[in-house]
């Protein structure tokens, strides 16, 4: 009997071990996404104010393959329109404009869009976007093609607060 109560013991304890390295492993990886050999990390946007009609995408790409991508555009059901921009400094004033070629990304290499530099922006926004809310949307790749992803509207104290948004002039 001891020995039968030991066995038990030992399969239930690595069941739970099991378990819980299963829920860790895939809440880590709960927000990346992949299509081909690229990666996204963490997609994410600001809340906005109500008055607001665009608002900034950021995440991480890594290209995992053996030859260049382009992410090149994508779409949203929140927004009327994506676009892939980028920040430049004009007579001092930080101002976004368009890429029309998209952002390449190199084979082994990751590109950060984040706030300040490059992004994707949501143009033409159908509500505000408000903390904790989860934003679908559509990234296209020039080879690896479209891919799903989430946004995560959420605070991030870390980058640098920009008043590009304000001061978007559009085409």
């Amino acid at each position: 009997m001891t020995t039968i109560v030991r066995d038990l013991f030992v399969f239930v304890t690595a069941a739970i071990f099991v378990a819980a390295a299963v829920l860790i492993t895939t809440g880590a990886g709960a927000h990346e996404f992949k299509v081909g050999a690229i990666d996204i990390g963490h997609p994410w946007s600001r809340p906005t104010p109500k008055d607001a009609n665009i608002a900034g995408g950021y995440l991480t790409i890594t290209n995992k393959g053996k030859t260049v991508d382009r992410l090149i555009g994508g779409a949203s059901p929140a927004a009327s329109q994506i676009e892939v921009h980028e920040v430049v400094d004009v007579d001092g004033m930080a101002k976004t404009r368009p890429l029309a070629n998209g952002i390449e990304i190199k084979p082994g290499k990751t590109v950060e869009l984040k706030p300040g530099a490059l992004r994707i922006v949501l143009l033409g926004l159908k509500e505000p976007l408000q903390l904790g809310q989860k934003i679908k949307g559509t990234l296209v790749f020039e080879k690896a093609g479209p891919i799903e992803i989430v946004y995560n509207v959420e605070e991030n104290p870390g980058a640098a607060v920009s008043g590009v948004a304000q001061q978007h002039k559009h085409h």
